[in-house]
């Protein structure tokens, strides 16, 4: 038996072996989308997977730049800040060194 499969229940589920649709008389020509190969349309699948697939890594690479960038800002606070208060105590030994010398010098 030779039966011919239909769009409901074609012979094969093989898109490269089923046959091409035929334009349509009804509809004017150049009026559809143009067709084009199965192999374009995997491989633009295949690439836009994989760039799918690589968007969270982009934006977890990204994130942890951004954070590295953040504690290392924070870091160069904390030692900006480690500095001027040890500044502000070489200050106030220098005062007290001088008070005691001048202290001394008086006696």
């Amino acid at each position: 038996m030779n039966i011919r499969g239909t769009i409901d229940r074609p012979l094969t589920n093989d898109p490269k072996k089923q046959a091409p649709m035929k334009p349509s008389t009804s509809e004017p020509a150049g009026s559809a989308i143009p067709d084009f190969t199965t192999t374009d349309a995997k491989d633009s699948r295949q690439n836009r997977t994989r760039e799918m697939q690589l968007i969270p890594e982009a934006l977890a690479r990204a994130h942890m730049h951004e954070r590295l960038h953040e504690a290392e800002r924070e870091r160069r606070a904390m030692r900006l800040v480690t500095a001027r208060r040890m500044q502000r105590r070489a200050e106030r030994a220098s005062m007290r060194a001088r008070r005691a010398l001048a202290m001394a010098v008086m006696q």
